[in-house]
């Protein structure tokens, strides 16, 4: 198939492309450039209702199709994002701004790989069944939910998108989805490369629009019986709000901000290297990044000397050239906020050691919107810098005296997400682990990913899990059955 990228894009409902109910479009703009290259729906009520009209028109069908059959179908899904690998990469950083290279190397290759797991997963979902000591045999039904939501961010926007709506049809539940207003275009060639695979029309719908208009139609919809959402702790609360007050099923997955804990006894050349890419990979737009870096008191002076050094050598440009290490952030109000928080942190007292401005490159890129690697130090647990998330190429340094203190700077935040601890002590990366209060620990490694495992946070990192079995018991409701002998 050939799969082309047009100026306008259109919503997915059905199996069919339809402009939206009342004719209004947003801007897409490519944030390396600043400059709009195509229209998107902004969708509305009507929009919701007619994906929700089709999504269940289609539920029965695909809910009673066999395992082997989705996984087939599924299976192909991924064949076909990985048979069209360029064209979905440039897309991908067209929209969001990241070096094309890291398209080509995790976005595009992990919405593949997520289909597949998926696909695979169903056919071993197993159940559980109980004994009741020759009185009885109770045994567990999984059954799909029928129409369910799925709102993805843009940091990662088709590895998200597929993280959430891959598990939901392997359950059998049709889909109304939504990506990112901000970067739209891979879930809408997602629609053709669905259409392609054989899916059964209705089964996946998928919408553009923004929150307010789409999204909230989205959530608030009686039909719509479970909402899976990656986004910001702030939408994340008001969904909970409004699924909670009609019991509705809700999945969230949220901000973060990690502490990175380095001990003096680290594999040095490990951490640094690893450390540089978990404090500014896509332009530090990955909730997983670390961006309160905690180190001993007795490497710290090292530490700084040589973080400082090798964050300085990042390339920052054209995220289509092949030596760009660091592309733009997404968007201008993203660009303005991240500038904001820097402007913020020296008001509290911070030194920035590296970057703190917006850089502007030569040629095509002149107008993007870029912001130099930055590092702060000199700034307390408590400061709105080391509390809130910023979610861009923007991390602090602080020192630690034991691991006492360590543990105190790391469970300070009101966020629990992730954790990275770097030491080769065995019993103190055990200890560590089992009390910073993060839903995913990393010990001597960053991004690690088995996608078996259960993925999600404490506190306001959000509600649920995500991946694996998680991910297949979220999207289904159990049904015992007892049966007296």
């Amino acid at each position: 198939m050939n799969l082309s990228i047009p100026a306008t894009i259109q919503n997915y409902i059905g199996g069919n492309f339809y402009n939206p109910h009342k004719g209004q479009y947003l801007d897409n703009i490519n944030p390396a450039t600043g400059k709009v290259y195509g229209q998107i729906p902004n969708s509305t009520q009507e929009d919701v209702d007619k994906a929700v009209a089709a999504a269940e028109q289609a539920f029965e069908s695909w809910a009673n199709t066999t395992a082997e059959h989705r996984f087939k179908i599924l299976n192909r899904i991924a064949d076909l994002i990985e048979e069209n690998l360029e064209t979905l990469a440039l897309a991908e950083t067209n929209d969001n701004g990241k070096p094309l290279s890291l398209s080509k190397r995790v976005d595009i290759p992990r919405a593949a790989e997520n289909f597949r797991f998926f696909a695979t997963g169903i056919m071993h979902f197993a159940t559980e069944s109980h004994s009741m000591e020759n009185k009885a045999i109770n045994y567990t039904l999984r059954k799909p939910i029928g129409v369910v939501a799925c709102i993805s961010p843009w940091n990662l926007p088709l590895y998200l998108f597929t993280w959430k709506i891959a598990p939901a049809l392997a359950a059998g539940n049709c889909v109304i989805a939504k990506p990112s207003e901000v970067t739209p275009m891979t879930a809408y060639l997602l629609c053709h490369i669905a259409k392609e695979a054989g899916l059964p029309d209705g089964v996946l719908n998928i919408l553009h629009g923004d929150g307010f208009n789409c999204g909230a139609a989205m959530v608030e919809h009686p039909k719509v019986k479970a909402v899976s959402f990656t986004g910001s702790t702030r939408a994340g609360k008001d969904i909970a709000a409004k699924a909670g007050a009609v019991l509705k099923k809700t999945s969230l997955e949220l901000g973060g901000k990690n502490p990175n804990i380095i001990f003096a006894d680290c594999d040095w050349e490990k951490m640094m290297k690893t450390t540089i890419q978990s404090s500014f990979a896509n332009q530090g737009q990955i909730c997983l990044c670390g961006s309160r870096i905690l180190v001993e008191e007795s490497i710290y002076e090292r530490f700084k000397a040589e973080f400082v050094a090798a964050a300085g050598k990042l390339t920052v440009g054209d995220p289509l050239e092949a030596g760009s290490k660091q592309g733009a952030v997404v968007s201008k109000v993203h660009f303005e906020k991240v500038l904001a928080c820097i402007a913020l942190a020296k008001a509290e007292g911070g030194t920035v050691l590296l970057g703190g401005a917006a850089l502007q490159p030569e040629g095509r890129c002149a107008t993007g919107y870029f912001i130099a690697p930055t590092i702060i130090e000199g700034l307390g647990p408590d400061c709105k810098t080391n509390m809130e998330e910023i979610f861009g190429p923007v991390v602090t340094i602080q020192s630690f005296k034991d691991e006492a203190e360590a543990l105190a700077l790391a469970n300070c935040s009101d966020y629990g997400l992730a954790a990275t601890i770097w030491t080769q002590d065995i019993s103190r990366a055990q200890r560590m682990a089992n009390q910073v209060h993060s839903g995913i620990i990393w010990v001597n490694c960053w991004l690690l990913r088995d996608l078996r495992t259960p993925f999600g946070g404490f506190k306001n990192s959000g509600m649920g899990r995500e991946g694996g079995w998680e991910a297949l018991r979220f999207f289904t409701e159990p049904k015992n059955v007892c049966i007296e002998y």
